[in-house]
């Protein structure tokens, strides 16, 4: 039962914070049995990085428990966007145009309206997803005015060889900046930090289904 008492751990140390924090649960490559012990202690919020993957796993309990909410915080590609749209819930890896009217597109066609975060490349780094933070203005006003779609945030994921401060700091700013109130960023390693900078959103695995 390590994954409850790690859960109850992490639980506890967002809920010390003055203000609300969604944990999202990062169950990507974690078994059914695993996520139903957590679903029973009426966590409702699930992060997965592969649309295909999340549909295998998801579908039927997202039929029985419809309060779920699942979130997409891997690199999607356009192809998967389709199958994404009809699973998720949130979508914190919107970082390019074509993405972007595609869900456009969808939504036109449909009652449903997600929540999507702008992923932010906020180290520069080639080998990361993201738009740079010089393109967040423009790129945030495109979604909104021009296309409709329901910007709630930036996402980020720092560079891992450097401390987060200021990068959680600079998406922070950039986030004000552009009158969005979410901020997903923080992880096993640095929630606490992202949390002090502002974060709403923090997604974590490792922290709760690794055995100590």
């Amino acid at each position: 039962m390590h994954i409850i008492e790690n859960y109850n751990l992490i639980n506890k140390s967002v809920q010390s914070y003055a203000k609300k924090v969604t944990l999202i649960v990062v169950s990507k490559n974690q078994n059914l049995d695993s996520i139903n012990l957590l679903i029973k202690k009426n966590h409702l919020d699930f992060g997965e990085n592969r649309v295909q993957e999340a549909i295998l796993k998801w579908k039927n309990l997202i039929l029985i428990n419809p309060n779920l909410n699942l979130h997409l915080i891997g690199k999607l590609q356009s192809n998967k966007a389709k199958d994404a749209f009809e699973i998720f819930k949130y979508i914190h890896t919107l970082d390019n145009e074509k993405l972007a009217q595609i869900f456009a597109k969808l939504e036109s066609n449909s009652s449903k309206k997600i929540k999507y975060f702008i992923q932010v490349n906020v180290g520069n780094e080639l080998q990361k997803s993201g738009i740079s933070l010089d393109k967040v203005n423009q790129f945030t006003k495109y979604c909104i005015n021009d296309l409709k779609l329901n910007i709630i945030g930036l996402m980020c994921i720092p560079p891992v060889d450097k401390n987060p401060a200021l990068y959680f700091k600079n998406l922070s700013e950039s986030c004000k900046a552009n009158n969005l109130t979410e901020l997903s960023m923080g992880m096993s390693n640095d929630y606490e930090c992202a949390i002090n900078y502002g974060a709403t959103f923090i997604r974590i695995g490792s922290k709760i289904f690794k055995s100590h």
